[in-house]
């Protein structure tokens, strides 16, 4: 077993560290609210994130980093993207300061605005500059909310060192959870990222009151955008988005209402503005940032993806929902298999 220090308590970031801890491994959590930390710490709960559920009592939480990372043997990321590079530079400082050199996990799932860079890309440019065998990524069908009640589950766990997903596979897999190893770091993190810009889509549709046969056919042709980026801006392996971070993602978070990504697209398809639905949501919505990224790939590559693009427009220039869903349906005959 393994000391794992997990960065962000929020909802996914406990629920992970729980189950680390259940499998044997010494965990503790970092994150800046002092209340949380104290409430893990005293009633092992975080009701401000996971309403009545219990973390493995075993689990600590501090705000102080450098004993967060003291001895971790692997350090996982369950951050909001735009507090990613922040925290990683500070990662850096400290385990410079402990001369060590922890494994890094990230089961954040986003694209950095303005960069345009993968977690991992950012992780390695923070903390081990040229040494991207150091990452690996997790991804797959797995809510917060399932995951604490023990619902079953498989997750992609990608690296290009092998051995190294093979270790995260050992270490985080039990009898609810099961770890697939994939080599597409690149892959595994442009399908966990671009799958929550679908999913507003796919929130909209029904708040628009469209049927099962519109969401079937959003979730299918939004996976061929997914690929379609993730081949031609990223080369991954296009084998990866029919996998778990790919297609069994995209499910899930196309389908549940435990989905952030999901409930504000069908606010935003009841007619709700934008910032009015996440001021109220009080957690972060991932694909109403990542789709700036995915714009300006699409722009910069000359990458086709209307549905990213309608989503887009919907959020940054106030198109309207129902203009758009027209000039979906009345778009140019297409193939349907091309790149």
């Amino acid at each position: 077993m393994a000391k794992i220090s997990v960065l962000g308590n929020g909802s996914w970031g406990s629920v992970l560290g729980s189950m680390l801890a259940d499998n044997g491994n010494d965990v503790i959590l970092f994150g800046n609210i002092a209340a949380v930390n104290q409430e893990i710490n005293e009633k092992h709960t975080n009701e401000h994130y996971m309403k009545n559920w219990s973390l493995n009592e075993s689990v600590k939480a501090t705000d102080d980093l450098e004993l967060a990372l003291k001895d971790a043997e692997i350090v996982l990321f369950v951050l909001p993207t735009k507090a990613v590079r922040i925290v990683a530079k500070n990662v850096r400082k400290v385990l410079d300061k402990l001369g060590t050199k922890p494994l890094l996990v990230t089961a954040t799932k986003g694209i950095e605005p303005g960069s345009k860079k993968l977690i991992s890309e950012i992780l390695t440019e923070e903390i081990y500059p040229n040494d991207l065998d150091k990452i690996v990524a997790i991804s797959g069908p797995s809510h917060a909310e399932n995951v604490a009640q023990k619902d079953l589950t498989a997750i992609a766990c990608a690296s290009t060192d092998i051995k190294n997903a093979e270790l995260v596979q050992k270490l985080f897999s039990n009898n609810y959870v099961r770890f697939y190893t994939n080599p597409d770091l690149i892959g595994v993190e442009v399908a966990g990222a671009v799958k929550n810009v679908i999913a507003i889509a796919a929130g909209i549709l029904v708040g628009k009151k469209f049927g099962d046969d519109a969401k079937a056919a959003l979730m299918t042709r939004g996976l061929a955008e997914i690929t379609r980026l993730g081949v031609k801006c990223f080369g991954a392996d296009r084998l990866t988005f029919s996998g778990l971070a790919g297609i069994g993602d995209l499910i899930v978070t196309c389908t549940s209402s435990n989905s952030r990504n999901w409930r504000c697209g069908k606010q935003l398809g009841e007619g709700k503005p934008l910032q009015e639905i996440l001021d109220n949501m009080g957690q972060v919505v991932e694909g109403a940032t990542t789709v700036k990224a995915v714009h300006e790939l699409c722009e910069a590559n000359d990458v086709d993806m209307p549905i990213s693009e309608a989503i887009y427009r919907v959020l940054y220039e106030n198109s309207d929902v129902d203009l758009e869903i027209k000039k979906m349906m009345g778009r140019s005959p297409k193939p349907e298999i091309r790149l």
